[in-house]
């Protein structure tokens, strides 16, 4: 029998384990819970679920590998393993896969992906922790009509979070907070909105559903976009938010996929038409609406390390790590200008070796607000792992 393929879009990485070495998958999508360790023995065997191999292929590689003759039935565990998973391109992926979209489409709100996870799923665990991450927060007094936090795992950026958050002011209660997310998921040269409210142990928000459909008229743009299921990147700016002004804020939620077609072509991203189109419709409702909104950019930037392809360990403001930091600088410079132009110069440079993941809702921000001026509140790197750096920043907008 031959072998399915191995899903694509899977979160593989090495085990955190100490004691339980090899790699960790899980699923990006969560159309599957389940979470796996592969010890480092069976990982050779992972390659022949191409679609092209057989079982026979995957005992034989596994019988070599192991030095066993009888190893037939692990091969046979760990096909049943991935299977059950839902990790294998085969039907029980597939039924995995419409139930949770059935019950996506189906549920009145976005429920908390993170709760449990990222931060507590309970109200007052949760409440406790705002308010550790919040303690000695001073605010520069500012009028600020945005910022931009990160959207690492809020114990990690916590520090950069309260540098954004701090200033916002209790007068902005009743603004709508566009946030401006990373599609981690998403198609490229799209923008995913969705006219559900989030549900997090804080309660539920309320949406902006005129400005949803507005700007859900254009092309390019997807409506209930699955990816805000799954996403991190607004969620936790969702929960800040409602820690500061209760939970019933109201926001116009937008998942910024990747520019792909300006990085291929050498253009600037709107040599896209739609994206082009986009960022005009974005901007007129930020001219007409301007004191009615807030933006909020959920953003990290490089990503450098052996979790994210470098041949190199990185540690956090060492070695590699402090040519990094002059880099983010300088982005950070154009973005507090708003040089549109030059920020994306800078992210083409050695093709964005950098890896930031914040380059479109930076990019979307300062087209649609060209007028924005930025501050550098906060700028941290910091270890997601013992061998890899993510860095962020948080910075407050003004007019």
């Amino acid at each position: 029998m031959v072998l399915p393929r191995l899903r694509a879009n899977l979160d593989i990485n090495l085990s955190p384990v100490a004691d339980r070495p090899g790699l960790f998958i899980r699923d990006f999508f969560r159309y599957s819970d389940a979470q796996l360790i592969i010890p480092p023995p069976l990982i050779p065997g992972l390659r022949l679920f191409d679609g092209t191999h057989t079982e026979l292929d995957l005992q034989q590689e596994l019988i070599r590998v192991l030095g066993n003759p009888e190893a037939g039935g692990v091969a046979e565990n760990l096909v049943e393993a991935l299977s059950g998973a839902g990790f294998l391109e085969n039907e029980t992926y597939a039924i995995m896969k419409q139930q949770r979209f059935t019950a996506f489409v189906e549920s009145p709100v976005l429920p908390a992906a993170h709760a449990g996870s990222a931060y507590p799923a309970e109200i007052a665990p949760l409440r406790s922790v705002m308010q550790g991450y919040f303690a000695g927060a001073a605010s520069t007094q500012q009028r600020v009509i945005g910022i931009a936090a990160p959207h690492i795992s809020p114990h990690g950026g916590w520090q950069s979070y309260r540098a954004a958050y701090q200033e916002l002011t209790p007068d902005l209660r009743d603004r709508t907070f566009v946030v401006l997310g990373t599609s981690h998921y998403g198609q490229p040269d799209k923008f995913g909105l969705t006219r559900k409210p989030f549900a997090t142990p804080f309660g539920t928000t309320r949406v902006d559903s005129a400005l949803v459909n507005e700007l859900g008229a254009q092309p390019g743009v997807l409506m209930e976009d699955y990816c805000h299921a799954v996403e991190h990147s607004i969620e936790f700016q969702v929960v800040f938010l409602q820690s500061i002004f209760g939970p019933d804020i109201r926001i116009l939620p937008i998942l910024c996929g990747s520019f792909w077609r300006g990085a291929q072509l050498g253009g600037a991203p709107e040599v896209d038409e739609n994206v082009k189109r986009f960022f005009a419709a974005l901007g007129e409702i930020a001219e007409r609406e301007k004191n009615r909104l807030f933006w909020v950019l959920g953003v990290d930037m490089a990503h450098m390390g052996e979790r994210y392809g470098d041949k190199f360990a990185a540690q956090a403001d060492r070695d590699e790590m402090a040519s990094v930091r002059e880099r983010d600088m300088l982005r950070i410079e154009q973005i507090n200008a708003s040089d549109a132009r030059g920020f994306w110069d800078l992210i083409k440079e050695n093709g964005d070796d950098l890896k930031w993941c914040g380059t479109s809702p930076f990019y979307t921000f300062m087209k649609a607000v060209p007028h924005a001026r930025g501050t550098t509140q906060r700028y941290e790197q910091w270890n997601i792992d013992e061998r890899s750096v993510v860095s962020f920043a948080g910075i407050s907008f003004t007019s």
